[in-house]
């Protein structure tokens, strides 16, 4: 074989797996997660969505992510904070929002993206004809005769009507609900545990995403990622379970596709489709 045919297979090859990595990365993957509690008895599953940024999968109808929440049948469907961009379109969220709320019982907290837009009401007014916007408080749902409480909070420092989101939650907290928050910064957990205030319950789970699961990862050497917002290189909460005491707290590296951060693209970090079993 000539030095310049040697090149070309080389140059066809290293461009073949450069696609390969590509598309596979594009490609969403359906991370599971179990949670044990007694408050739960007859079980539970939780569909969680985070980070959409108004992306679509399996077409422009959402059928993917559709397809694949269906083959979960869960009990409940969750929508974690920026299904937006700060930008752009609202109609692939919407679309995913309808659809599914059609089947499933579902809820929303907004996240920083969201509110960074200038028609962040219109966006809410549009969202709240289709599920609860649950924000300082809570939204009850009863799965298997079982009730649980979902709250919900921007942040740790977003304010509500009184106080911030955040001890507004604390505020209602009732040990006899099965109580899941969903707040979206990942990094300021000891809040969400209640650490700041010496909060006498806890959540039973809190659900987090906006890290992307740190953008670039590399199994074994880069397990949190290489950035994330508000934590910036090398952060600690990206990705995974955690536990803390009587709390569990997983973060979804979301469904934003590989480009949404074009600076760094998303790489070895496939969009998350998060399904939670609770169970005994």
């Amino acid at each position: 074989m000539s030095k310049k045919a040697r090149n070309r297979l080389i140059a066809a090859a290293v461009l073949l797996i450069l696609i390969a990595l590509t598309t596979w990365g594009f490609l969403m993957k359906t991370v599971y997660y179990s949670v044990r509690s007694d408050k739960l008895g007859k079980g539970a599953k939780i569909v969680f969505i985070s980070d959409l940024h108004n992306c679509f999968f399996g077409g422009t109808d959402q059928s993917g992510i559709i397809k694949a929440v269906n083959e979960e049948a869960p009990d409940l469907v969750i929508f974690g904070g920026d299904v937006l961009d700060a930008w752009g379109g609202t109609k692939y969220a919407l679309k995913l929002m309808s659809e599914l709320s059609l089947t499933y019982p579902c809820c929303y907290t907004p996240g920083n993206h969201e509110e960074m837009r200038d028609d962040k009401e219109e966006f809410y007014d549009k969202v709240g004809e289709i599920c609860p916007i649950v924000l300082g408080g809570y939204e009850q749902f009863t799965v298997k005769d079982q009730d649980i409480r979902v709250y919900g909070a921007l942040d740790s420092i977003a304010w509500g009507k009184h106080d911030t989101q955040l001890n507004e939650c604390f505020k209602t907290l009732d040990d006899d609900y099965y109580n899941i928050l969903v707040a979206h910064q990942p990094e300021q957990i000891d809040s969400y545990l209640g650490k700041d205030i010496k909060a006498e319950n806890s959540f039973d789970l809190i659900l987090s995403g906006h890290a992307h699961g740190g953008q670039w990862r590399i199994p074994k050497l880069l397990d949190q990622g290489l950035y994330a917002p508000d934590q910036g290189i090398f952060p600690k909460y990206t990705t995974g379970m955690y536990e803390y005491d009587d709390t569990v707290h997983i973060i979804s590296r979301g469904l934003a596709k590989p480009l949404r951060m074009i600076f760094i693209p998303r790489i070895f970090n496939r969009p998350e489709l998060s399904v939670i079993n609770i169970g005994k």
